[in-house]
């Protein structure tokens, strides 16, 4: 393994933070309910009415391939623990709580007893609550001081726009406690004449953790007396640390915690986190720190009815002559559209901002044929939009204004709209626990709700709707993340030597490979080891060395190219794909043509047009083995897990017709090819086992092919990753391994944990790929099953029984990879710090995860 980019990373100048906005509230005021099943009041209309409604007419009761029903739960209260000040109890049932859950009260006497504590329950249990009545106690306590700032409090969120509005939140529940209890938030988006303020005055600061990183770390002695009387660190929204992402916040929360004891704090971290699998194991790796788990929610349920949805196959064709069903992102346009004229409060989660701006205006289309005025109140909400736009959004969301609306999938993070009765999910979101955060948005209120999984042409959601058990039956994920990861962990150490000198006393607290990692920061010139410690040695910010979003370069600004108006961002990682010559985007309704990327200075050029089609960027990739670490026979086969070099460039884009899904034509792009040295698993097999899965030389690239797209489709069921997050690469002889090979591997420099995860439970992923594939109704390969839109050789070859023969034969002979895996692992991973600039590469970028058409 090399990690030969940060070099030229330190001379990235400070990126604006572009982050995904979300709204979010407290749940408090469901706390005054009768602690039985709450009951569906006033006029509206039950789950099961909703979906009996949406399935009438021709052919739609067929598409409901299963619909299960979640009864409601009664509540259990408990009292506050007598140290919560009279005060915080008072103002806490002026805003219509009179006593709290048993999570809560449970949560807040760890949280008191100076434990750090995780609260994973569901949503709309009163998490905020949980952690908000032991904190402004604690605040109450310090304003008493004689510097009327005793005690502090640090709010973390992933996003600008959930710790803003949960300041706002704040200080609505703290209002009766006057000026005792100070929120302010500190992130990119405040004035440098506040910023004074807030770092002096502020009690209770809310912020994300780039902010930390960047901004405030780095610039500890400002913060001297904040950070001295530091009591309280709330994690919101924790299950969200994920992948990467996750691993670089452990790093920047165990900086937090060094630079804390240098001012003699030790603070206690409070998480929140959306029902989880072992949250008090995975809060524990995101803060290096003993973590008890609440996770007895205690709260009350509605009913929830949640439907399996399939889209009918059409009579069009598509590549290679395959069935081309209806798109996901036209059925949920449609399903948005009756349910609004229902008068139903919805949000459909869409995976692409493409396909939310879409969802929107055909909802919008089709509205304004009803009546006009429903049409204006459904909209699209994605990232990317310039502050005003979302800032207007949210307030019309708030008010009820908004009736409907089409949302990437990062509004499931702590959304409260009071009255929203149902959810609709175009396409599985990648893992269980962001499927039920998606779809507990709905019933906020105590009330029934209904959602709707509609699956995409996928061979992940094609399974998931004929296979339900999958979904209902099986526990949510457990959060993966790798703070040891050497690409994520050395530049923290550079980012911590920088603030502090590194010395022996902090290596524990960094994780153990940082006795590797030192010398080799010292060879590269980063560090400098002196009697007292490592120091920082340049003159660069050591922060900039940790692009902890992984957006890999500056975001690309979207300017019209007639006026200069800028119309919004897209990250870098997704530029090539999103907003390249050609392409087509889309904006709060509007339809621009790409006129030209300059990736120089990280601009798109845009016209406004109305062409009758949409685009699909295609890429090719190469792959080369660095370093086989693990290594077990399938059979005559091998199944291996190691380091890896991949090369991937965008050479086309597709144009299709919007009604129909039609391909009218490629057009071939000039792109530089991206370098991205990470995590795979592969799988080789035989020229014996090939001749017992009769599979021939002229069968063999197909079948190959066609497994590998399907078994990157299958992933996200076994692995905490969306599908964008992996990539992976078809080899009918590959000059490594000099025999034919499958590799899916991670996008992200370094790894990021999926590819492991795919080799420790390699027989069951590929079990369920060979499944996949088989019992897909289409006779030769359909998106469904084995198509992958962004195929860089156009869907060719592919052979589904060929992929079924072969996946057969090698399950035939699988091991349990778990058993003899410990026994062959090579310990010895080389990390080259010096070197070219590497590039990080994200396999399928959040931009174009779905490359919707309408039918």
């Amino acid at each position: 393994m090399a990690f030969n980019h940060l070099p030229a990373v330190m001379h990235d100048a400070l990126r604006p933070l572009s982050v995904t906005p979300v709204t979010h509230s407290m749940p408090m005021a469901r706390n005054h309910r009768p602690s039985g099943p709450p009951e569906s009041g006033g006029n509206r209309l039950s789950p099961r009415t909703v979906l009996d409604r949406l399935a009438t007419g021709a052919g739609r009761a067929a598409r409901i391939t299963h619909t299960e029903h979640l009864p409601p739960r009664a509540g259990r209260h408990a009292v506050w623990p007598d140290r919560i000040r009279p005060e915080v109890i008072n103002a806490i049932q002026e805003a219509g709580v009179d006593h709290p859950w048993a999570h809560q009260a449970t949560a807040a006497e760890h949280a008191l007893d100076g434990e750090s504590v995780v609260i994973a329950t569901g949503t709309a249990s009163g998490k905020s609550l949980a952690y908000l009545a032991p904190v402004l106690t604690t605040l109450l306590d310090g304003s008493e001081a004689p510097n009327g700032r005793g005690t502090t409090a640090l709010y973390l969120a992933p996003t600008k726009a959930l710790a803003a509005d949960q300041r706002r939140a704040v200080k609505a529940l703290a209002a009766p406690l006057g000026n005792r209890v100070r929120p302010a938030v500190y992130d990119g988006d405040t004035p440098v004449e506040e910023r004074e303020w807030v770092r002096q005055y502020a009690n209770y600061v809310l912020t994300n953790p780039d902010m930390l990183h960047r901004g405030i770390l780095p610039s500890h002695p400002r913060w001297a007396s904040f950070l001295r009387a530091l009591r309280y660190v709330v994690i919101d929204e924790c299950h969200t640390y994920r992948g990467v992402f996750g691993s670089h916040v452990a790093q920047v929360l165990r900086r937090l915690r060094r630079v804390c004891a240098r001012y003699g704090a030790n603070p206690v971290f409070l998480l929140a986190s959306a029902t989880a699998a072992e949250p008090a194991q995975a809060a524990g790796r995101l803060t290096g720190l003993p973590v008890h788990e609440v996770a007895d929610d205690a709260s009350p349920r509605g009913e929830l009815v949640f439907a399996l949805w399939e889209p009918p196959l059409t009579d069009l064709h598509g590549e290679k002559g395959a069935p081309v069903r209806r798109t996901a992102t036209a059925e949920t346009a449609d399903l948005l559209t009756d349910l609004t004229v229902q008068g139903v409060r919805t949000v459909a989660f869409v995976r692409s901002r493409r396909g939310a701006e879409l969802i929107s205006v055909i909802a919008q289309e089709r509205l304004a044929e009803v009546d006009r005025s429903l049409a204006r109140r459904v909209a699209a909400y994605r990232g990317g939009y310039l502050p005003e736009e979302r800032r207007a959004l949210e307030n019309a969301l708030h008010s009820g204004e908004l009736l409907g609306l089409a949302a990437t999938t990062a509004l499931e993070l702590g959304i409260d709209v009071s009255g929203l009765d149902a959810v609709v999910i175009a396409g599985y979101p990648g893992t269980r626990a962001s499927l039920w955060q998606q779809a507990g948005r709905a019933g906020r209120s105590g009330q029934g709700a209904l959602a709707v999984l509609v699956a995409r042409d996928d061979p992940l959601d094609t399974f998931l709707v004929h296979h339900p058990e999958a979904l209902f039956q099986q526990p949510v994920e457990s959060t993966v993340l790798d703070p040891d990861n050497p690409y994520v962990l050395a530049p923290h150490l550079c980012a911590a030597a920088a603030e502090l000198p590194l010395t022996e006393a902090d290596l524990t607290l960094f994780g153990p490979a940082v006795p590797d990692l030192l010398p080799q920061l010292e060879s590269a010139g980063l560090l400098r080891r002196r009697n007292s410690g490592w120091y920082w040695t340049r003159r660069e910010r050591a922060a900039d060395l940790a692009d902890i979003r992984g957006e890999g370069g500056s975001p690309v600004q979207i300017v019209e190219a007639g006026t200069g108006r800028l119309l919004g961002t897209v990250d870098e990682a997704a530029s090539h794909t999103a907003v390249h010559d050609g392409a087509v985007h889309l904006h709060q309704g509007r339809t621009y043509l790409v006129k030209r990327l300059d990736l120089a200075d990280s601009v798109a050029l845009v016209e406004e047009a109305n062409p009758p089609y949409s685009t699909t960027a295609r890429d090719t990739t190469a792959i080369s083995v660095l370093e086989t670490d693990t290594e077990i026979p399938w059979g005559e086969g091998r199944l291996c897990y190691g380091s890896v070099e991949v090369t991937n460039q965008v050479v086309s884009f597709l144009r299709r017709r919007l009604i129909t899904g039609e391909v009218l034509g490629e057009s071939k792009l000039d792109l530089p090819p991206r370098k991205l040295r990470t995590r795979a698993v592969w799988w080789t097999v035989t020229e014996d086992q090939l001749d017992r899965a009769r599979v021939n030389p002229e069968q063999l690239g197909g079948a190959l092919h066609a497994a590998e797209h399907a078994s990157i489709g299958m992933l996200p069921l076994f692995a905490t990753c969306d599908r964008w997050d992996i990539g992976g690469v078809s080899v009918p002889l590959h000059p490594d391994t000099l025999l034919p090979t499958v590799f899916v591997y991670d996008g992200h420099p370094g790894g990021a944990g999926f590819a492991e995860r795919a080799f420790r439970t390699a027989r069951e992923w590929l079990t369920a790929t060979r499944e996949a594939i088989a019992s897909c109704e289409c006779d030769a390969g359909c998106p469904s099953c084995i198509q992958s839109p962004k195929c860089g050789n156009g869907n060719d070859p592919l052979h589904k029984r060929g992929a079924v023969r072969l996946l057969t034969e090698l399950l035939s002979t699988a091991p349990d990879p778990r058993a003899d895996a410990d026994a062959h692992t090579n310990p010895d991973v080389a990390v080259d710090v010096g070197g070219e600039v590497e590039v990080e590469m994200v396999a399928e970028a959040e931009a174009e995860a779905e490359a919707p058409t309408v039918a």
